[in-house]
C-alpha cells in the first residue's frame, strides 16, 4: 500500500500546483481518496476491477447517490491521473460500469414574500440600533443578505471576498468559484449598492487591514459558519418559520430569474456553472410553480358550467 500511498500524494501535489484546485476541492479529493486508501487495505491490488467494484458497493451501501458520485468522480480522475502519468499500465474503469440512476432533488427555494419580510426585519433592526457598534454589525448582515440574493454567489464565495474583488465605483465583484474558474457579477440594485458603500465606510479600517471584505467582530473573515448562525436569528426576529440556509438564497436568485424569463443561459453564467444540465434543474423548480399557480389561480378553475 506503499505505492498507494505515494501515488495519491503525487496526485494532490498535481491538483494543487498544476491543476490549482481550490482549497475547498483538495479536501474532498484528499477525504475521499484517504477512505479508498483505508478500503484497499484489504486488497493486494487496488487496481483490481474486482477490488475497486467492491469499494464502489461498499459507498453505495454507505452514502446518498449524489455523495457516492462524487466519490467515484474523485477516484475515476485520480486513475485518470495515473494513466496520463504512465504510473500505471490499465485503467480499471474502463472495465467498470459505475452509471446508476441519481434521483433527482429539487433545490428548495425561498418564497418572494419570505425574503422581503426577512430584509424588512434586518433594515427594521438597523433603524432601532441603539449602538454604533450594534449599527455597524447589523449593516454587514444586510450587506451579506443582500449580496447572496442579489447576485446569487455562494457562501463560500462570498465570505472569501477580498478587497481587491469588490469595485465600489462601477459595483461590480470578480468571483473566483469552482476549479478557480472567475466570473463577474454586475450588482444592479441601488439599495444594495448604498448597504454596501455604507459597509465599507463603517469597516474600512478592517477591510484594509485583513484584506477580507467582510468582517467579524474579533476584526477576521466572517465565516460560513457565522452566517448561517445570523440567518437563524434574523429568522426569530421576523417569527418566520422556516428553515433557509445560505445557499437558499442562491437557489432563489436562479429560479426567480427563470421565472422573471430571463434566458436561462445568462443565469448559467452568474451561477458560474460549466454545465447547462446543471442550471436546467431550475427549470423543473420553476414548472413546479406553474403547476400550482395553473391549478390554484387559473380562471377555468372558477367556473361552474352546466353539464359538468
Amino acid at each position: 500500500m506503499q505505492r498507494l500511498e505515494t501515488f495519491i500524494t503525487d496526485y494532490m501535489k498535481y491538483c494543487k500546483s498544476i491543476k490549482k484546485l481550490d482549497q475547498k476541492t483538495l479536501k474532498s479529493y484528499r477525504i475521499d481518496l484517504a477512505q479508498f486508501q483505508i478500503f484497499m487495505q484489504a486488497y493486494p491490488n487496488f487496481e483490481d476491477k474486482a477490488a475497486i467494484s467492491d469499494y464502489i458497493s461498499s459507498l453505495h451501501n454507505q452514502y446518498m447517490p449524489r455523495t457516492t458520485k462524487r466519490k467515484i468522480a474523485t477516484l475515476k480522475a485520480f486513475f485518470h491521473y495515473l494513466i496520463y502519468e504512465e504510473r500505471i499500465a490499465m485503467n480499471p474503469f474502463d472495465k467498470i460500469n459505475v452509471r446508476f440512476r441519481e434521483p433527482q432533488i429539487l433545490p428548495r427555494t425561498i418564497p418572494e414574500p419570505t425574503i422581503a419580510a426577512f430584509l424588512s426585519t434586518m433594515y427594521k433592526q438597523k433603524s432601532l440600533a441603539d449602538t454604533t457598534c450594534q449599527y455597524n454589525r447589523i449593516l454587514r448582515d444586510i450587506a451579506v443578505i443582500e449580496l447572496l440574493f442579489s447576485t446569487g454567489v455562494r457562501i463560500s464565495e462570498l465570505c472569501a471576498l477580498t478587497i481587491q474583488q469588490v469595485d465600489l465605483v462601477s459595483y461590480k465583484i470578480i468571483i473566483y468559484g469552482k476549479g478557480s474558474k472567475e466570473r463577474l457579477i454586475q450588482i444592479g440594485n441601488d439599495d444594495v449598492k448604498k448597504v454596501i458603500s455604507e459597509y465599507y465606510a463603517a469597516f474600512e479600517t478592517d477591510i484594509l487591514s485583513t484584506g477580507w471584505f467582510f468582517i467579524n467582530r474579533l476584526h477576521q473573515r466572517y465565516s460560513e459558519q457565522s452566517v448561517r448562525n445570523m440567518i437563524v436569528k434574523y429568522l426569530k426576529l421576523a417569527m418566520i418559520d422556516m428553515h433557509i440556509t445560505p445557499h437558499m438564497f442562491r437557489h432563489s436568485f436562479a429560479t426567480l430569474l427563470l421565472e422573471a424569463d430571463v434566458d436561462i443561459r445568462y443565469i448559467q453564467k452568474m451561477l458560474g456553472h460549466s454545465s447547462i444540465k446543471t442550471t436546467e434543474i431550475y427549470t423543473s423548480v420553476s414548472m413546479a410553480k406553474q403547476k400550482n399557480i395553473l391549478t390554484t389561480k387559473h380562471p377555468r378553475n372558477f367556473m361552474n358550467l352546466d353539464g359538468c
